[in-house]
C-alpha cells in the first residue's frame, strides 16, 4: 500500500525523544550489531567481479539532494521513433554473502526505514551510501538493463547484464526541473519529459494508475510548527517511469522463465470505490460517474490544492491489498498489479528492499540462460512473508510518527474548531476526518455521514499518547 510520508523542515529537537521511544517500541534498530559492520567493511573493500565493463555509457543519478543510497542511473537516447533507456541497479549481491551476516540482518530489516529525523538503512552504510551506492565517484558494479521501448511507449526488447557502470552527476529533481523547464538541460536530459510522458500515456491506455502520494510536512509557524501537504514534480513523476518500466519487463521475464517473485495486487472492492466517491463528494473532488477511479486519478494534481492532497491520502485504501506472490515452477494464475494494469516486480531499489536483490538474481541468470543462483533460488518460498512482516513494521512506524507529529503540532490549538470533511466512519458514531488547514487527517466524535462537510473542535492532542481527537460541534 503507497505510505504518508512526512518530512520535517523544521528543527525536531523537541520531538527526538519521541521518535526513538516509537523506533524502539516497534522494533526499529538503532545501529547495527559489530559482526555486521565488520563484515560489511571488509566486503565494502573488494567485491565480485563484473562480466561486461560498460563505464563509457554517461550515467546520470536523480534522486533528493541529501540521498546517499543511490540505487539507480539512468542515459536515455531516441532510437527511430522510441527510446532506448539504459538503467543501472545497484548490486549489493556483489557485497553480500548468502547466508553471511549482513545477508542474516537484511532478512531481518527487509526494508530501510524512514523516521524523520533518521533513516535506519536495510545494509550497513559502507555499502548502501558507499562501495554499493551509484555515486559518481569511481566505477560500481551493477546489473544494467538495456530496454528499448516503442512509439506507444511499450517495450519491445529488454536485457539485463552484470556490469560495471559509472556515474557522471549526482543530480537533484529541483535542479533538473528548473533545468528542463528553462530549456537548458543536457540533451540526454531533454528526453526525460517524452519518455516520462510516453510512458504515462501507455499507463493510461492500460487503465494503470500510479499514485503519487503527496509529503505531509511540518514547517515553522506563528507560535510553533504548522503541516501541510506538498506534491511531487513532473520530473520525479517521469523519473517514477522509468522504474515502473523496468520492473514490468522483470516481471515478464520471471514469469516467462517460470520462477521468482511479482508484486501482486487484485482489483479494488467495489465498496471502497464507492467509499472514495463519496470522500470526494465531500471534499469537492469532481468525480463524474461514467469516469473510472484509475482515469480520475490521472486527473488529480495534490498541488492544486489540500483537498486533492487529501483525496490522495484517501485513495490509497483502493491499494491496500498488494502482496508479493513468489513462483518456482507453475507461475501464479492471479499475476498483475491492479494499479500497474500489468504484471510488475519490485527491483530498483536493492539498497532500500531486500525483494529486489533476489529479482535481480533472477533476471540476470534467466536473461543469460544460466541456472538461477541456488542461493536466490532458495530464499524465494518465504520473501513475500519477511516483505510483508518488514513492510507492516516501517508501516507502522510511518503512522505513529505521523501521529505524534499531529499531536504536537496541535497542542496549542486545542478547543479552536475548523472545517472538515469526513473520510471514514467507525463504530458507534466515531470516523475520520480530513481537515483543509492545517493538513490533519484525524479521529473525530459524533459524524455518521461518509463524505460530509462538518464543523469540528479540537478536543485533545496529546504527545504522549500520540492521539489527537476531534468533536462535531
Amino acid at each position: 500500500m503507497p505510505r504518508r510520508r512526512i518530512r520535517l523542515t523544521a528543527p525536531a529537537e523537541a520531538l527526538s525523544s519521541t521518535f526513538r521511544d516509537i523506533r524502539a517500541e516497534i522494533g526499529i534498530p538503532e545501529s547495527f550489531r559489530p559482526e555486521v559492520l565488520a563484515e560489511a567493511e571488509s566486503s565494502s573493500s573488494s567485491h565480485r567481479p563484473a562480466d561486461v565493463d560498460r563505464t563509457e555509457i554517461p550515467l546520470v543519478t536523480l534522486d533528493p539532494p541529501e540521498s546517499m543510497d543511490l540505487d539507480q542511473a539512468f542515459h536515455l537516447e531516441r532510437r527511430g521513433g522510441g527510446f532506448r533507456l539504459h538503467y543501472a541497479i545497484a548490486d549489493p549481491s556483489a557485497f553480500v554473502t548468502p547466508g553471511g551476516a549482513i545477508d542474516r540482518e537484511a532478512h531481518r530489516r527487509a526494508e530501510t526505514a524512514y523516521s524523520p529525523d533518521a533513516r535506519t538503512p536495510l545494509y550497513p552504510p559502507a555499502i548502501s551510501e558507499a562501495a554499493a551506492s551509484l555515486l559518481p565517484d569511481g566505477p560500481r558494479p551493477a546489473a544494467l538493463w538495456r530496454i528499448d521501448v516503442d512509439t506507444d511507449g511499450l517495450p519491445v526488447d529488454a536485457q539485463v547484464e552484470r556490469a560495471l557502470v559509472s556515474s557522471r552527476t549526482k543530480l537533484g529533481y529541483a535542479e533538473t526541473q528548473a533545468a528542463i523547464d528553462r530549456g537548458t538541460a543536457d540533451p540526454m536530459l531533454e528526453l526525460l519529459p517524452e519518455i516520462g510522458s510516453t510512458l504515462q500515456e501507455a499507463e493510461r491506455a492500460r487503465g494503470g494508475a500510479s499514485l503519487g502520494l503527496p509529503t505531509q510536512e511540518v514547517v515553522p509557524g506563528p507560535g510553533g510548527f504548522g503541516l501541510t501537504f506538498t506534491s511531487a514534480s513532473p520530473v520525479e513523476t517521469w523519473n517514477a517511469q522509468l522504474s515502473l518500466l523496468t520492473g514490468r519487463v522483470a516481471a515478464r521475464i520471471m514469469l516467462d522463465g517460470r520462477v521468482g517473485v511479482i508484486r501482486t495486487m487484485p482489483p479494488p472492492d467495489p465498496h471502497d470505490v464507492e467509499r472514495l466517491r463519496r470522500v470526494a463528494t465531500g471534499l469537492g473532488v469532481d468525480w463524474p460517474e461514467a469516469m473510472t477511479y484509475p482515469e480520475l486519478l490521472h486527473t488529480i494534481d495534490a498541488s492544486r490544492s489540500t483537498a486533492q492532497s487529501v483525496f490522495l491520502q484517501e485513495a490509497a485504501v483502493l491499494f491496500r491489498a498488494a502482496a508479493y506472490t513468489a513462483f518456482d515452477g507453475e507461475p501464479p494464475p492471479d499475476d498483475g498489479h491492479a494499479a500497474i494494469a500489468a504484471p510488475y516486480a519490485h527491483c530498483t531499489a536493492p539498497l532500500r528492499r531486500l525483494v529486489d536483490r533476489y529479482v535481480n538474481e533472477v533476471c540476470l541468470a534467466l536473461v543469460s540462460g544460466s541456472d538461477v543462483p541456488p542461493w536466490a533460488r532458495a530464499a524465494l518460498p518465504a520473501l513475500p512473508i519477511e516483505m510483508a512482516l518488514g513492510g507492516e513494521k516501517t508501516s507502522r512506524l510511518e503512522r505513529t510518527i505521523v501521529d505524534a507529529v499531529e499531536a504536537a503540532v496541535l497542542a496549542p490549538l486545542v478547543g479552536r474548531q475548523a472545517d472538515a470533511v469526513v473520510v471514514d466512519l467507525w463504530k458507534h458514531g466515531r470516523g475520520e476526518v480530513a481537515l483543509r488547514d492545517p493538513a490533519v487527517i484525524g479521529p473525530c466524535d459524533d459524524v455518521h455521514e461518509l463524505g460530509a462537510q462538518v464543523r469540528v473542535r479540537l478536543e485533545e492532542a496529546d504527545l504522549e499518547r500520540r492521539e489527537v481527537r476531534f468533536v462535531r460541534v
